[in-house]
């Protein structure tokens, strides 16, 4: 996403400004549910994720809307959620500024009337930007609840084949929506 120069290990870490950054990046673990704490030990459990850099969190919710479900919000402390745990997906190399960027074009792919359960989830998301920016997927227990199959069992794919009645799908949209008296602002979307 920077230029090459910005992904030297030259680069200074320098906040805001438009020098060349070498930044982490983390992935935000929250549990759905307080039954994680037991179901996690037998291997599944149902998270919500957000990507923090530059001290904001961003994630994506549901809402009626074809504009965007982008979020952000002060790390770790995304509403509706119990935060668990932070996780390293490494280091980007740009600016406050060219990450905005590419977060607002981002936006435009994930609109709020897209988000599904199991198919276009706020893991998806985070999966999509940590893979865009580092190259590397987050870890496959975190959105394993989307890879089972009708039977049960752990198909591998990300996109289960049961979708569910309509009015499911607007229960778990609204489930999963940040509350309306949050402390969440929307990323307004560049559109590509």
């Amino acid at each position: 996403m920077g230029s090459d120069s910005c992904l030297s290990s030259n680069c200074a870490t320098v906040g805001t400004s438009d020098s060349c950054v070498d930044k982490e990046i983390f992935l935000n673990v929250y549990d759905l549910t307080p039954f994680n704490s037991y179901s996690i030990w037998l291997g599944f459990g149902i998270f919500h994720t957000g990507i923090e850099v530059y001290g904001m969190e961003y994630g994506f919710g549901a809402h009626d809307y074809p504009i965007s479900g982008v979020f952000e919000v002060e790390p770790k402390s995304c509403p509706g959620f119990i935060y668990r745990t932070s996780i390293s997906l490494g280091h980007i190399g740009m600016t406050a500024g060219e990450f905005r960027e590419f977060i607002e074009t981002m936006a435009s792919d994930y609109h709020g009337d897209t988000y599904h359960l199991i198919s276009k989830n706020c893991n998806h998301f985070t999966d999509d930007i940590s893979q865009r920016l580092t190259g590397k997927r987050i870890p496959g227990w975190v959105n394993r609840l989307a890879k089972l199959d009708d039977d049960g069992s752990d198909s591998g794919s990300s996109v289960s084949s049961h979708e569910g009645s309509e009015s499911d799908v607007m229960d778990q949209k609204v489930l999963l929506s940040p509350t309306p008296t949050a402390e969440v602002a929307f990323i307004k979307e560049i559109p590509r």
